[in-house]
């Protein structure tokens, strides 16, 4: 069973996240919060293991809640969903610590399986979402340069998984990394593990954003 708490400024969007997750046997939804505050008190109170989390709200937004959220070392990840047209936030929420990004026209079966996702540890973002998510990245740029650390976390990959994270940086799946360079799938997953922990990543989403702020992968860079 899968604990979420929903999150979101528009009572009928609460309605209709309850109504398609408690519909299924695997989910429960034990809480709503209607703003950013109500978000991060409920958090703390009902521990969930997913917080499904909208971006704009009246008073604190989805992405302080996030940031304070994560912040509090909590065992809840948050989901953060997203309007069509790529929010001019999305890249702060998910530096603020989200675990996944859909956008809300997703299809039901989509934003189940988001969560099952991310409550399993794993990170949930589209390919197309990553590359626009990049395009829109480049227009504020890196926020924070290399230090000796990071020099240090990549020294440690190994050549592959170099070419993994270079690939996890532009958005592909890992049935393309996998096509890609010829290897099976759960190889690939096996990399993408291995240069988590090497990177210090918590997940795919900050593998992508450390991939980015290092030069391996630039908007429209295929």
């Amino acid at each position: 069973m899968t604990t979420v708490l929903v999150v979101d400024d528009q009572p009928l969007q609460r309605f209709a996240f309850r109504m398609l997750l408690d519909a299924v046997p695997e989910t429960e939804v034990v809480g709503e919060a209607a703003h950013g505050a109500e978000a991060v008190r409920k958090a703390a109170e009902l521990r969930p293991d997913v917080v499904l989390m909208d971006v704009r709200m009246p008073g604190m937004d989805g992405i302080e809640a996030t940031r304070r959220i994560t912040a509090a070392g909590a065992r809840s990840r948050v989901l953060v969903l997203t309007t069509f047209d790529l929010d001019e936030y999305v890249h702060a929420a998910l530096r603020a610590g989200a675990s996944g990004f859909l956008l809300k026209d997703a299809r039901p079966e989509e934003l189940l399986a988001g969560i099952r996702a991310v409550a399993a540890g794993d990170a949930v973002i589209a390919p197309s979402l990553t590359r626009r998510l990049l395009d829109e990245y480049a227009r504020y740029g890196p926020v924070r340069g290399g230090d000796d650390a990071d020099d240090a976390r990549l020294r440690s990959l190994t050549d592959r998984e170099r070419e993994i994270l270079v690939a996890v940086g532009k958005g592909w799946t890992n049935g393309e990394i996998a096509a890609h360079f010829v290897l099976s799938e759960s190889t690939v997953k096996t990399h993408v593990g291995r240069v988590l922990a090497k990177i210090g990543a918590r997940d795919r989403i900050q593998a992508v954003i450390f991939a980015y702020d290092h030069g391996l992968a630039r908007p429209n860079a295929g």
